[in-house]
């Protein structure tokens, strides 16, 4: 093995909030004694932005992910090649001040409640209600409820939670707006059973969600979807924005 460089940071999870100290070790192991020129640690926070192909002639950018990440390079001699290492981790806004009111949502969903629907005439008939908790989320805690299928003319195949990431961005010449699914979980597989109540428990992933962000010029905003698939492939879908905060 030659020579390696790594980087250990005292907290495990790596996770960190504005104001506290980043803290560790740089751990550089060699089997026989290693020159170099110099140790520099620096710290990065990277936004990844891509092109919207929505767009025609203006350049419009959406936010897709914030990385913040620590680099150790060991400067070698000329004929010796530079060891560098990266460390990710993650920081936290402070938490908000205040107290979160619940905002609890009762749901109903029929082929008369359904938006964008052409022909309601070829739908099957379905009657499927439930509630959401709250639509006010802390994201350190997950979104619950329950769904209930009271009738169906044709057989369920799956019952699903999507989770939505909605960008906006823009200026005096026009906004656009972006949506990325970056989450799906399955609460519910094949023909349910008929007035039972089903629980709806999704957790914020860590790495794909902030809280809600209002800008002028920006904004990032999450929706949840509840997706009810049918045996012939229909899509029943119910749209709830939500709200999410740090406490």
């Amino acid at each position: 093995m030659g020579s390696v460089v790594d980087i250990k940071l005292k907290r495990a999870n790596k996770v960190y909030h504005e104001g506290e100290t980043l803290s560790g070790v740089v751990i550089l192991s060699s089997k026989e004694a290693i020159q170099h020129q110099g140790i520099t640690l620096a710290m990065d926070g990277i936004v990844s932005l891509q092109l919207s192909a929505k767009s025609v002639g203006v350049f419009e950018a959406f936010y897709n992910s914030v990385k913040y990440t620590l680099r150790c390079d060991v400067r070698r001699p000329l004929l010796a090649k530079d060891l560098t290492k990266s460390c990710e981790f993650i920081v936290h806004s402070l938490p908000q001040k205040g107290r979160l009111t619940p905002s609890h949502v009762d749901f109903s969903i029929t082929p008369e409640s359904l938006q964008n629907v052409k022909e309601r005439t070829a739908l099957p008939r379905f009657t499927i209600h439930g509630r959401l908790d709250s639509t006010n989320c802390v994201i350190t805690q997950p979104l619950t409820g329950e769904l209930v299928v009271e009738n169906s003319d044709v057989s369920i195949k799956s019952i699903e939670l999507q989770l939505v990431r909605v960008e906006t961005c823009g200026c005096a010449e026009g906004y656009a707006r972006d949506a990325t699914e970056i989450q799906n979980i399955q609460i519910a597989d094949g023909n349910v059973c008929r007035s039972l109540a089903i629980p709806i428990y999704m957790v914020f992933p860590r790495l794909f969600t902030c809280p809600t962000l209002e800008t002028t010029n920006f904004k990032v905003e999450f929706e949840v979807n509840v997706v009810v698939v049918l045996q012939d492939d229909h899509l029943i879908t119910e749209n709830f924005p939500l709200k999410i905060y740090r406490f």
